[in-house]
């Protein structure tokens, strides 16, 4: 349970955390290998195998996250593609009833996401989570992602924060891991990022399967 009365700034990613991830699983493993077999006329299982290793490629890295990029390498419209199962956008259970208690609670709410601007964009349009938050910042507006100290520098000069008195919750441990290293305190996993997916053992940071087991009391 974190330590909710000297907690002042709770830090949220998106993917994983507030979204399922299924979305973004299915979309870059299923749908997009599906679709890029189509537009370049390979067969679906070749396309499979030589994207995931072309996009591997560039983990940890912005470019990772990055569609404009993607778009270019791949030569597909990757937002539009994105917008063809925009139906499977959906928040993860207990989301809204966590964010209005940290509201209730007085703490500020800041999600801060690796995700590109176009695919924020469409994910706040099909949810509104940008109403849930007092803001919403993409890790492109620094040309850092989260898994570097840059991006919490560049982060802490627009919103600033004390470290001491902050929660950071993400499903990426690279990304925890980053934050721990600039000296935010307070670090929470999520065991199940992807509804579709088993749940992980993680034994690096605190973790939950649900935002019931931490609700701040108000």
């Amino acid at each position: 349970m974190p330590d909710w009365k000297n907690i002042d700034t709770v830090l949220l990613d998106m993917d994983g955390t507030l979204l399922d991830l299924h979305f973004d699983s299915y979309f870059w493993l299923e749908f997009l290998p599906l679709r890029y077999a189509q537009i370049h006329q390979l067969q679906p299982g070749e396309a499979r195998a030589w994207l995931h290793e072309r996009i591997l490629q560039e983990q940890g890295t912005l470019n990772w996250y990055c569609l404009d990029y993607w778009t270019e390498q791949l030569n597909v419209p990757i937002t539009s593609l994105k917008r063809e199962i925009a139906e499977r956008i959906c928040f993860r259970p207990h989301v809204q009833d966590f964010l209005q208690a940290l509201e209730t609670a007085g703490m500020r709410r800041v999600i801060v996401t690796n995700a590109h601007r176009d695919s924020l964009a469409l994910k706040i349009e099909k949810t509104g989570i940008d109403r849930l938050v007092d803001r919403v910042i993409s890790s492109h507006d620094f040309r850092f992602p989260k898994e570097s100290q840059d991006f919490w520098v560049n982060l802490q000069q627009i919103e600033p924060f004390d470290p001491q008195r902050t929660l950071l919750v993400d499903d990426s441990l690279a990304v925890l891991a980053s934050a721990q290293q600039y000296g935010i305190r307070y670090l929470l996993s999520i065991l199940q990022p992807d509804s579709q997916a088993d749940p992980r053992a993680i034994t690096e940071f605190p973790s939950i399967d649900h935002f019931t087991e931490v609700m701040p009391n108000t």
